[in-house]
């Protein structure tokens, strides 16, 4: 049974379109946001809720109007603590193990040190799972991972009253907490690194960009700080997208190696990563002799490949530890502070090293 099936059988509340016209004396009220953004009262419920589906650049009016309004749900007495924080995490197929082991374990850890448990909120319909947790009143505090710009959560969390914290890539703040990921610095340290090796020509092989999203994976800047520092270095480097999937790293390396190909990759999945070295290694392809790999992963998927690759090692435990201590300062009626942001590393391990072969540029691409 789902969550929302679940919480829903466990839990009699109004519904945030319920609300009665003109809500308590003085109190801001749905007919209100309603009027302010130009769209219906209906309209501003499904925004919440996540009912139904609302258009980015509608549901982004409304969540503006919320903030500037102060519009918050009608609630009775304040009650107790639940000692509960909620974890909201999109259901997406974009599995990254590692990261997530790291930052739920750390996060369980800080919020045990502070006497509370955490409650794990999956939904693939929309916000109706957040919307529920946070009307019943099931956590005194939501962190949302895989917050981007225009999240359709945010009214939600807005909505609620509740403190709240964003783990995400760096964007425009909307009165939320937030913690940042900026892979930006950690693109230029890479292709530094590499350069100052002797390699000139240099594949990138990052996620489709078909798939929905990707879970504590930001790439926010680093792709195109990469790009940048080639230009600089005159290195040739090519992007690929490339599947968690032994199928397609067969076809994406056997595309790059038809020729002469690149002395050096950046593999910028953990899940993708014990594929790539899996499958240069059945083409005879020796690791750093022949191809040096740079990866973007946590460090517990780094220790567990057969040699330890140099890694830009996502703090994945930081992040976790920090949204919980963000979360529970809120509580404890500490102001929303500015955003946070945490620095992926670059970490020297035994998968790069200097070119020894003479190579002939890939093309830009």
């Amino acid at each position: 049974m789902g969550l929302e099936k679940v919480l829903t059988k466990m839990t009699k509340f109004r519904d945030v379109a319920d609300e009665p016209p003109g809500g308590s004396r003085g109190a801001v009220t749905i007919t209100d946001v309603a009027n302010a953004a130009g769209v219906s009262a209906s309209t501003v419920s499904y925004v919440i809720t996540g009912k139904r589906t609302i258009s980015p650049a509608t549901r982004r009016r409304v969540e503006e109007t919320i903030r500037t309004l102060g519009y918050r749900r009608r609630s009775g007495s304040p009650a107790p603590r639940a000692g509960v924080l909620a974890v909201a995490v999109p259901l997406l197929g974009d599995r990254q193990l590692g990261l997530e082991m790291e930052f739920f374990s750390a996060a369980a850890g800080a919020a045990r040190e502070l006497g509370f448990d955490l409650l794990l909120v999956t939904d693939d319909e929309g916000t109706s799972g957040l919307h529920r947790v946070t009307s019943a009143g099931l956590a005194d505090a939501v962190i949302v991972l895989d917050a981007g710009e225009d999240d359709p959560r945010v009214p939600v969390l807005l909505a609620s009253g509740r403190p709240a914290v964003l783990v995400g890539a760096p964007g425009r703040q909307r009165g939320l907490a937030s913690v940042a990921l900026d892979f930006a610095p950690a693109g230029l340290a890479c292709l530094h690194r590499l350069a100052d090796l002797g390699h000139r020509s240099i594949a990138h092989l990052g996620p489709p960009v078909t798939r929905p999203g990707h879970r504590l994976r930001y790439l926010t800047g680093f792709a195109e700080n990469v790009r940048a520092a080639a230009e600089e270095r005159g290195v040739a480097v090519v992007s690929r997208p490339c599947a968690p999937s032994a199928d397609d790293v067969a076809r994406c390396l056997d595309e790059l190696f038809a020729e002469d190909g690149p002395t050096a990759l950046v593999v910028h999945d953990e899940a993708v990563l014990p594929l790539v070295m899996t499958a240069l290694g059945q083409r005879g392809r020796q690791v750093p002799g022949d191809v040096s790999v740079v990866a973007v992963c946590s460090d517990t998927v780094a220790g567990q490949q057969r040699i330890r690759p140099t890694a830009v090692v996502v703090p994945a435990a930081e992040l976790g530890a920090l949204a919980v201590r963000r979360a529970v300062h809120q509580l404890d009626n500490g102001p929303v502070a500015e955003p946070d942001v945490v620095f992926p590393r670059l970490v020297e391990g035994e998968s790069t090293a200097a070119v020894v072969r003479e190579e002939v540029p890939l093309p830009r691409g």
